[in-house]
């Protein structure tokens, strides 16, 4: 998926989940934080972020604030690009584990959760749920970055939806290259990584696939390996 016009700025502070100050121009500049994370190893004061330019009239901040340098890695932040990034990667077929599908439709209600994405490949009728990732330990992706009962919640909605006979695939999306593997992070949210081993035993496909991020680009890059341990 591809950006409007972008600009870069520093990070200073972030005021809320929606709202932070960056310097642009020389000028302190109140932006649009796209991702209500915490992303406390993200959002470091001097951090290099990109700004993309807002085309709506009426609104409170001009820019909002999609991606940051961790180092030399540039993360995505947009917490909506994950499930447009991989609605397109399903449709051109390019997750490996799904294959070339007849049918997608985003958004789709399935007893008491609404999955991202619903595919239909010949008879086979699928549901896929959607993480964005943006949180990186030593190589080592991990979701979530604080305890999340709704990924819980929708982890056992997917089991029942492959005992009723569907597919069923939770998609982790990495917002960065150079990750060397994928893990529920244990730490911060035990239950959420119970829910997903649980999942797994199901036969809930459990996929991860890391991201090329550019400027003003963003694209689901290649598979990465899940550790469930």
């Amino acid at each position: 998926m591809e950006y409007g016009k972008m600009v870069e700025a520093r990070f200073l502070r972030r005021i809320n989940r929606f709202t932070a100050f960056v310097e642009l121009n020389g000028q302190e500049e109140m932006v649009h934080v796209k991702n209500t994370g915490r992303c406390k190893e993200l959002l470091l004061e001097g951090a290099r972020v990109f700004l993309e330019e807002a085309d709506k009239e009426g609104r409170k901040t001009k820019y909002s604030l999609i991606a940051v340098y961790k180092g030399s890695v540039l993360v995505n932040m947009d917490s909506q690009a994950p499930n447009q990034m991989a609605a397109e990667a399903l449709a051109e077929g390019e997750i490996e584990e799904i294959g070339n599908v007849d049918f997608l439709k985003r958004e789709v209600k399935y007893e008491n959760s609404r999955f991202d994405l619903y595919y239909e490949r010949g008879e086979k009728k699928g549901f896929i749920e959607v993480k964005g990732v943006t949180l990186e330990e030593n190589g080592i992706a991990k979701f979530p970055d604080a305890p999340t009962e709704r990924g819980a919640k929708h982890l056992r909605e997917l089991i029942k939806a492959k005992e009723a006979g569907y597919e069923a695939a939770a998609l982790f999306v990495i917002q960065m290259e150079g990750v060397s593997e994928f893990c529920p992070n244990a730490e911060r949210d035990p239950i959420f990584t119970k829910a997903l081993q649980e999942a797994a035993e199901a036969g809930v496909k459990i996929l991860a696939y890391d991201c090329a991020v550019q400027k003003g680009k963003v694209m689901i890059r290649k598979k990465v390996p899940v550790s469930l341990i």
